[in-house]
């Protein structure tokens, strides 16, 4: 068995201890927000923080990881609070979603060391790929994050899961309605 602590939680895993971190976390774990792209490294879609440190799930074993505390984006924080999750949100730096998880937990990681990143560190501490380009608005949105953690920004709170964006963003006027629609 190996024993680490996964989201504040501890776990052992009854797996070869030569398994990809990512194949525990996803398929032992079921926290799936950690994404498989390449299995190779280059794509960052299974970005996940072990000690803090922002590292590619695919290519660490579950013996390498052993002892250590891992967090994953259901991890990162309960509530989309994050200042990068708001970040990205504020800045529309969010396209299809896949890469956005790996792309949160690399920003994460640069903003608790460097919460004002230059464009040069952003995008040497952020390697993922992201097939729809929000490049520059990912640059925009890691910057934002930077001033909402130094306290120089506030964002709202993204609505909870599972309320449309578009709804928790309208203020509708409470109507009267009658037979024939709406009266003053």
């Amino acid at each position: 068995m190996t024993a680490m602590t996964v989201n504040d939680r501890p776990v052992n895993f009854d797996l070869d201890p030569a398994t990809p971190l990512l194949w525990a976390l996803r398929e032992a774990a079921n926290l799936t927000g950690t994404k498989y792209g390449c299995g190779e490294g280059d794509c960052g879609a299974c970005m996940v923080l072990v000690d803090g440190e922002a590292l590619r799930s695919c290519l660490i074993t579950l013996a390498e990881v052993e002892g250590r505390f891992i967090t994953t984006i259901e991890g990162l924080v309960r509530d989309r609070s994050h200042p990068v999750q708001q970040a990205m949100v504020a800045e529309q730096a969010i396209q299809c979603g896949f890469c956005t998880p790996g792309i949160v937990m690399a920003a994460a990681a640069l903003i608790r060391r460097n919460a004002d990143p230059s464009e040069d560190e952003i995008r040497q501490a952020i390697p993922n790929l992201c097939r729809c380009g929000v490049y520059p608005r990912l640059v925009a949105a890691v910057q934002r994050a930077g001033r909402v953690a130094r306290r120089a920004e506030r964002i709202s709170a993204a609505p909870a899961p599972g309320i449309d964006p578009a709804d928790a963003a309208r203020a509708v006027p409470a109507l009267d309605m009658d037979e024939e629609g709406p009266t003053e």
